[in-house]
Parts: C-alpha cells; sequence; structure tokens
C-alpha cells in the first residue's frame, strides 16, 4: 500500500480510467488507459506497474484527463498519441490516414517472399506502413508507393524521411503514372460497403474515402484488377465475407492461381494471384 501522504497514484489511476473507458464501450480499456497514462508519463509501458505505487503529480494528472477525455469519445488510441506501431517500425498517423491493422501486414509477407531487386508498387499506401515496412525488412526491393490523397502521401513522405527508407511516392489514381511493368502489386483499398455500421472509432475519425467502395465494397478493386495486364503477382486485402467474389475477379482476369490467405481471427483477409 502507498504511504498515507501519497496522494492518487499510478495504480489508483489506471483502475479509474479502465472503469471509465469500460463504461464508454471501448474494446480493450486497460490497454488503452496503460498506453495513454505511459505518453502522459513519458515513460514505457512497462514502467507503470513497478511505479503503481507512485503519485501522479498534478501536471501528469491534466495532460492524462485530456488525453483520456479524447478516448472516451471514441477517438482510436493511435490518432491520440499520432503513432502505430506496424511489424518493426513505427508510422506516424493521423485523421489523414487509416490506421495501419495486423491483418494488413499479411501483404508485407507476401512481399517478402518476391525475388532479389523485384519492382512492387504499393496501391493505396495511406501512411506509408506496407511499403516502408517492406523495405525496412527487404532493402534490396525497389518500391513504389501510390495514393489518391495528397494529404495522405504527405503523411507517407514524413514517415519514409523519418524511418530514412527510399521508397518512391506518386500521386496517382491506383497504378497510374507508376513508370514501367512492377513484378508485384500490393494493394489494401477501401473494401467496406456503403451504408456498413462500423465501430465509432472508425466511423466518426478515419478518412471515409479509405474506408467505402461503392454498394458492395468492391468498386475500388473492380477498377484495379483489369488495370494489372502483364503483373505476375498481386495480393489485394479484402473483407471477411469478399475472398470468393475477388478471387473469381482474379481469375477472369488471368491470373491461373488464387491463394487465400486467413488473418489472425480466421477471415480470409487477403488473396493472392500469380499468372
Amino acid at each position: 500500500m502507498p504511504d498515507a501522504g501519497v496522494g492518487v497514484t499510478i495504480a489508483d489511476t489506471l483502475a479509474e480510467a479502465t472503469a471509465a473507458l469500460a463504461g464508454a464501450g471501448c474494446d480493450t480499456p486497460r490497454l488503452d488507459a496503460e498506453l495513454l497514462l505511459a505518453d502522459a508519463l513519458g515513460v514505457r509501458r512497462d514502467r507503470l506497474v513497478l511505479d503503481g505505487p507512485s503519485a501522479v503529480d498534478e501536471i501528469v494528472r491534466e495532460r492524462f484527463d485530456a488525453l483520456l477525455a479524447r478516448r472516451l469519445a471514441r477517438e482510436p488510441v493511435a490518432y491520440i498519441l499520432r503513432r502505430k506501431d506496424f511489424r518493426r517500425i513505427t508510422v506516424l498517423v493521423d485523421p489523414r490516414v487509416l490506421i495501419p491493422r495486423p491483418e494488413t501486414e499479411l501483404l508485407v509477407e507476401v512481399g517478402l517472399s518476391l525475388d532479389r531487386g523485384a519492382r512492387v508498387v504499393d496501391v493505396g499506401t495511406g501512411s506509408g506502413a506496407v511499403a516502408l515496412a517492406l523495405k525496412d525488412e527487404r532493402p534490396d526491393l525497389e518500391v513504389w508507393a501510390t495514393d489518391a490523397s495528397e494529404d495522405a502521401l504527405a503523411v507517407a513522405r514524413e514517415n519514409a524521411a523519418r524511418l530514412s527508407l527510399d521508397v518512391h511516392f506518386v500521386h496517382a489514381d491506383l497504378v497510374a503514372g507508376v513508370p514501367g511493368a512492377p513484378d508485384a502489386v500490393l494493394a489494401n483499398l477501401p473494401y467496406v460497403a456503403e451504408g456498413s455500421a462500423l465501430a465509432p472509432e472508425i466511423s466518426r475519425y478515419e478518412p471515409g474515402a479509405a474506408l467505402y467502395a461503392g454498394r458492395d465494397g468492391l468498386d475500388a478493386i473492380r477498377r484495379l484488377v483489369p488495370m494489372l495486364g502483364g503483373v505476375p503477382l498481386v495480393a489485394l486485402e479484402v473483407g471477411f465475407d469478399q475472398a470468393v467474389r475477388v478471387g473469381v475477379l482474379l481469375e477472369h482476369s488471368g491470373f491461373g492461381s488464387v491463394e487465400t490467405l486467413r488473418d489472425l481471427a480466421g477471415h480470409d483477409r487477403v488473396l493472392v494471384g500469380r499468372r
């Protein structure tokens, strides 16, 4: 137990915040509270347990309360902290770009299988997470990345500069504007059907243009696939119920082999087409 004169401790603060976040409907209230308090304190998250009996001073409490209020309004933690870990790198994120998800790492894993020196394009790069993670792990690859949003590309370029990774960014509609013929195309395009019910963290804060793609969510993918004539390999992230329909699109466009990769939740998440 802390000394009587210690006041409100880190442990107390975490408990109160966890209860408040749970009441607000957040899926991971304890984790969220820990990440926000660690940021307010300027320490690593693992210090919170060790320093649990220590008092939280007024300045830190005010800083933490401001962060907590944003999370209680269901703003994503990644936007509040302006960063998200993705494989071996950490990318800066804000509402101009989607927050990278763990399932999107499957696209990077496909890219890691490419031959040495291959030329790969990350379509709809957003924060640049896929392109930058791939270049980080396979510096021999020639990595290009496109996005239709100049705002998103500004974030991606900032991340590339901060990480000192040499990725070529192009403001383009899908693969238009990328010179030469790529050996592979990786794409996490919008695939949510218009009108779909999404968590407040997504519907209120993440950019709609990077989420929604027509009545069935496949408008962007339908436009991309016919543009891939001659590309030997494509990997597309899709919604949990879209794999069969996207597989048919790939087969009709000349991809003779179509493989489905599952995410950690067991959903069919990435379609890999090979000619």
